[in-house]
């Protein structure tokens, strides 16, 4: 009998545990599990019984899609004849709304011809522009009817890389627009031209691999952009061609340029108002204008610049070395800056401040202008083309502070002047003499006579060298 009552027992506590079990399979989400206690395989978060871990599926874990958009997708022709903007606007579209990490690619191996287009952002992923073929401007300046300052424009776009993987090219056929110039042809009437590559309002820009050739004007334009990295960049226009700056920088933050060779018409770089913390390293460059700050402070505007420094720099039978030039009537400052480095073959004029640049054929003097401060030159050498090497043509309300400085010796055996004694020639207004006035260490004041370049009170030391 308790036998009996022990097997009855067993018995109930079997079927009570059943019921429980049947009761919790009930009310499983179907998410997880099924009415009829079975479990999904493919559930978000499994065991693994290999090592016992709860892990990810490999399909549920995050994953970082990415997407290639290819012009010649979108109709792009690439003969180089057929005109391209609409299908690389179609294209720009497609990949700019795009989730996930995206390349806007312009495939290798064909010619583009582009009127004025406008690449604009913001995107939601586009972390790529390739530029693989070459982008070719139309030559009908009807094309730029439009917007006659810009060929092409990208702009509001974070966090992006523009490639030309070596072999790509930005082509602005600049020709028609150069013989239409006053500069060219006196009789003409002087029209603006566009700018071939501008790169507006960009943060996090990495531009690396490209060719740029024969701009309408300037060739690429830099505004308004913060931490940019410019590298691998080789530019070229004849040295005849106008206004083809090489890099034109504006208002600009943090940007650096290196291992780049540029050879135009005008400034191989020039830095204009609002760029702060600006590093050139390994520039070839020439023919051109040389590297140029300014011109600030046209129109009696205001005009910041500071934290340039160059350092390691060829130039070859350029028209000026390394210039700082400011307009009267302008204000603010150029401070913090620093030319070292460099190599100077053959060049006009290696060496200018021009507080008193003026562009026209007559300027009257003005009683403001921008305060140039704080510039150093260190380890310049080189050959001037002009009998004059250096130049401080300096405002006499608001001249040059804190420098130049010249350290190293300024190593002149640098810059021999044609078949003279190297002279430092500081030149004012109406041609008459002044003397540059500068605090030395002690405090006291320090100038050079700019007749016979004589040290009144050395406090830098400056080699001279007379070679034929």
């Amino acid at each position: 009998m308790a036998r009996f009552h022990g097997s009855l027992a067993i018995f109930l506590c079997v079927l009570l545990m059943l019921a429980c079990c049947q009761a919790l399979s009930s009310n499983v989400d179907d998410g997880y599990g099924h009415e009829d206690g079975s479990f999904e395989t493919d559930s978000l978060i499994k065991l693994n019984n290999d090592d016992d871990v709860l892990t990810l599926k490999s399909s549920d874990r995050p994953t970082t899609e990415s997407s290639t958009v290819s012009v010649s997708n979108f109709g792009a022709k690439g003969d180089g004849k057929t005109d391209d903007t609409q299908a690389f606007k179609k294209a720009w579209k497609k990949a700019c709304s795009t989730n996930g990490v995206t390349t806007f690619l312009i495939p290798k191996g064909k010619t583009y011809l582009l009127k004025s287009i406008r690449f604009r952002g913001p995107c939601k992923s586009l972390r790529s522009f390739q530029i693989l073929g070459t982008l070719s401007a139309s030559t009908k300046r009807s094309d730029y009817s439009n917007d006659k300052n810009h060929w092409l424009i990208l702009e509001d776009v974070n966090n992006l890389s523009i490639d030309g993987g070596s072999a790509g090219i930005v082509d602005g056929n600049g020709k028609i627009w150069w013989q239409n110039s006053c500069k060219i042809d006196k009789s003409k009437p002087c029209t603006k031209a566009p700018t071939a590559l501008t790169l507006y309002n960009l943060k996090n820009l990495n531009v690396k691999n490209l060719r740029v050739r024969n701009a309408q004007q300037i060739q690429i334009s830099i505004e308004k952009c913060n931490n940019v990295d410019v590298k691998n960049v080789k530019i070229t226009a004849p040295g005849d061609s106008p206004n083809t700056d090489g890099i034109h920088i504006v208002a600009t933050k943090n940007i650096q340029i290196s291992n780049s060779d540029i050879g135009t018409g005008d400034d191989c770089i020039s830095i204009e108002d609002g760029s702060q913390n600006v590093q050139i390293n390994d520039l070839t460059c020439g023919p051109g204008h040389g590297i140029s700050i300014g011109s600030l402070g046209d129109d009696n505007s205001k005009a910041y610049v500071s934290g340039i420094n160059v350092d390691g720099a060829t130039l070859s039978e350029t028209d000026n070395g390394v210039r700082i030039k400011t307009y009267q009537g302008g204000s603010g400052t150029a401070k913090n800056i620093k030319f070292q480095n460099i190599r100077m073959d053959n060049v006009k004029n290696p060496i200018i401040i021009d507080q008193n640049y003026c562009d026209k054929d007559k300027c009257e003097q003005q009683e403001s202008a921008v305060q140039v401060n704080n510039v150093v030159y260190r380890n310049i050498q080189g050959t001037s083309a002009t009998d004059v090497a250096i130049m401080f043509n300096c405002s006499v309300k608001y001249p040059c502070q804190g420098s130049p400085s010249f350290t190293s010796l300024f190593s002149l055996l640098a810059l021999i002047s044609r078949g003279c004694w190297l002279a430092l020639l500081f030149h004012y207004l109406c041609g008459r003499w002044r003397r540059w006035k500068r605090s030395g260490s002690d405090g006291g004041d320090s100038s050079i006579d700019a007749a016979t370049a004589r040290p009144l009170h050395p406090t830098f030391d400056v080699v001279v060298s007379a070679v034929r």
